[in-house]
């Protein structure tokens, strides 16, 4: 891990035209804090992913990257510092899973061309290889991967990056249950043991509950609540953001917040 790098929104506002995607939010993260970022369709919730990324300037306010101006890096910095995972995304040429991973250290290296692989590179290839459990697909190409495989090689790529900031964008999106529970495990382990912070965008609030220290919710744009999950995820407030009417009680394993929909019996 490159530092204890804190990555801040300060007041952040992102316009589209005339649309308010997002409207003064602030927020930090920090080294060993998992925050995940909830609200319904349409909350701002990828738009302020994009700003704190630097992928769009916001309309007004700032993001900072340890103290700094995020404007103020190359791209390559940022790259060092930031890492984006996204939903599962296709790719345009076969590239075996090495090669995709491999492409995650980049912003390290010392040109532009193909073939500049160090040692070092692919001793950090094989060791998130490992983590996410890939080690037996390394050279198999990414589109024979199953949809599950797939989205834990794009983990793989952003933590070869050793950025101390993950980025998620729905990265749960279209898995089954025993990969959405690895996925985020992965993401959990990374920030409890090599002290990275990592931000999430999900609308599985109870994911959320279960993995996030730091729970950030959206409504409209504007910041709605932040806090700890049990502090934050109440039935008044859920039912405010998603309205819907939830229960909310304690998972009996974790002692996490878990939501359930509460439907009208039909007669």
């Amino acid at each position: 891990m490159n530092g204890l790098e804190m990555l801040e929104a300060k007041n952040v506002s992102i316009n589209y035209g005339t649309r308010q995607a997002v409207v003064n939010v602030s927020l930090s993260v920090s080294a060993g804090v998992m925050t995940a970022i909830v609200g319904a369709n349409g909350a701002g919730k990828s738009s302020l992913l994009r700003a704190l990324n630097g992928a769009i300037p916001p309309s007004s306010g700032e993001v900072l990257l340890d103290g700094k101006p995020l404007n103020s890096f190359a791209r390559r910095a940022i790259g060092r510092r930031i890492a984006v995972v996204t939903q599962e995304s296709l790719l345009a040429f076969p590239v075996s899973v090495l090669e995709y991973v491999l492409g995650g250290r980049y912003a390290w290296a010392g040109s532009g061309t193909w073939g500049w692989e160090s040692e070092r590179d692919l001793e950090i290839a094989a060791d998130v290889l490992r983590q996410t459990e890939l080690e037996k697909f390394s050279a198999r190409l990414m589109n024979e991967l199953s949809g599950g495989e797939r989205q834990r090689a794009v983990l793989a790529r952003a933590l070869a990056t050793e950025a101390g900031n993950l980025l998620l964008d729905e990265p749960t999106a279209n898995l089954d249950l025993a990969h959405q529970a690895s996925m985020l495990q992965l993401v959990r382990a990374h920030c409890d043991e090599r002290a990275a912070a990592a931000v999430i965008v999900t609308h599985d609030i109870n994911l959320a509950a279960e993995f996030a220290d730091h729970i950030v919710v959206l409504k409209a744009g504007r910041l709605i609540a932040a806090g700890k999950p049990h502090e934050v995820l109440t039935e008044g407030l859920l039912r405010e953001v998603l309205e819907i009417k939830v229960l909310v009680d304690a998972h009996p394993l974790s002692g996490a917040p878990r939501i359930t929909p509460a439907h009208e019996a039909r007669r």
